[in-house]
Order: C-alpha cells, then sequence, then structure tokens
C-alpha cells in the first residue's frame, strides 16, 4: 500500500504524540468491536425480549453504529495526525456525543423491551 500525500506534508511528529493517537484510534476500535459484539447477542440471544421486530431493529442498530464508529474512528486519528504535522490544535470531533447519545438511547430502548415484557 503506497503512503497517503498528507503522511509527506509538514514535519514528522514526536512518535510518542503519533504512538498516542494509534492507542486512542484502537480504543475507539475496541469500543465498535463490543457495539458489534452486543448487536450480534443481542439479535441471536434475546429470545424474552419481544416484539421480535424490535430487537432486530436494535441489534441492527448497534451493528450500523459499530461501522460507523469505525468510519469516524479513522477519520479522527488522520486529522489528528495532519494537525500534529502541521503543528495545528487538535481537530474537535462529534464522535463523541454521537457514542453518547446513540447508547443513552439504545439503552432506554432495551430497559423499555426488559420492562413491558
Amino acid at each position: 500500500m503506497r503512503e497517503p500525500a498528507w503522511r509527506r506534508e509538514g514535519e514528522e511528529p514526536d512518535y510518542r504524540f503519533s504512538l498516542a493517537n494509534e492507542r486512542t484510534f484502537l480504543a475507539w476500535i475496541r469500543t465498535a468491536l463490543a457495539l458489534l459484539a452486543g448487536g450480534v447477542l443481542l439479535d441471536q440471544f434475546s429470545t424474552k425480549l419481544q416484539p421480535a421486530f424490535a430487537v432486530v431493529l436494535l441489534a441492527t442498530l448497534l451493528c450500523v453504529l459499530a461501522a460507523a464508529l469505525c468510519g469516524i474512528a479513522y477519520g479522527r486519528w488522520r486529522a489528528n495526525e495532519i494537525a500534529m504535522r502541521h503543528r495545528r490544535r487538535l481537530p474537535h470531533t462529534m464522535g463523541l456525543a454521537v457514542l453518547s447519545v446513540s447508547i443513552l438511547f439504545v439503552a432506554v430502548l432495551i430497559a423499555a423491551l426488559m420492562f413491558f415484557r
């Protein structure tokens, strides 16, 4: 795989900051994997929750959120690397808000399904 053009711009950042950025990226990916596992678990093993359509919808929502989080993680990692290369402030991301609100929404819906079964 060839090196992207943005990696040839600016100056090489201190490797410690690049590695910290990479660890953050991997934490986001672990979170996405956990959401994906939760979606699969909900779909495959939630025999007591009804209606089944709502359970499948929530499981699908978790899987879609996991996929979106992977894209957000890469975009955040890349934007941070570019900012460090040009000695700029790290960019703001809406990823944390999107993740928090989405998980809150799914958690409330699952709690409602459990309470009203």
